[in-house]
């Protein structure tokens, strides 16, 4: 629906992914901006994770998530976006296309940690999916600040994938995150691509 005067823009929605290793964030992500209370599908951990998930980095984690976390954010005027939290561990994984299928793009989450829980994610968006997404280091309290150019490094991340940092817990950080993403699915190089010609028929105009 077209607005008038001043609003003259039509208000677009779009579907974002959050992603991300197990532990490194994304519920607090969403939570963090969501301007509705979010929906979140966590179970309680017990002892039957024992072995499946590794607690050894997250020891005082006792829930987690099963299917999905959902939230939505007004990014700007004529701009409202959805939020779709993805389930970390492996066995879960199987998710991931369902919730990826109509996305705009998507952020994944990374714990510098415990960098190599965030292979996967990666790697699916890389060579799985056609959405573009960026990397957002989460900056946990207490934990070591790392330059980017070594994160970029150890995670083998192609030079066309935008990489920054976020503190998962901060709705500015977290505002800031999904404005880069958008903004990197309608550069050039994107909308060439075979997903990004499709997302320039529904995507916003800068």
């Amino acid at each position: 629906m077209a607005f008038s005067g001043s609003e003259s823009r039509a208000t677009r929605s779009t579907k974002i992914v959050i992603s991300g290793g197990f532990g490194s964030g994304k519920t607090t992500f969403v939570g963090a901006v969501s301007e509705i209370m979010p929906l979140r599908t966590e179970a309680v951990m017990t002892q039957a994770s024992v072995g499946l998930d590794d607690l050894s980095a997250t020891p005082n984690k006792t829930t987690t998530t099963v299917a999905m976390d959902f939230g939505r954010i007004t990014l700007r005027p004529d701009l409202l976006l959805y939020l779709f939290g993805t389930p970390g561990q492996a066995r879960f994984w199987f998710l991931w296309d369902d919730l990826s299928r109509g996305a705009l793009g998507a952020v994944v989450l990374v714990d510098t940690s415990r960098i190599d829980e965030s292979f996967a994610a990666i790697n699916y968006f890389e060579n799985d999916s056609e959405l573009p997404f960026v990397v957002a280091v989460n900056q946990f309290e207490g934990k070591p600040v790392h330059d980017l150019d070594e994160v970029r490094d150890a995670l083998a991340l192609d030079a066309s994938v935008p990489l920054v940092t976020c503190d998962a817990r901060d709705r500015a950080s977290t505002i800031a995150t999904l404005t880069e993403l958008v903004g990197h699915t309608l550069s050039p190089a994107v909308l060439s691509g075979p997903a990004g010609r499709e997302l320039a028929g529904s995507a916003p105009h800068a």
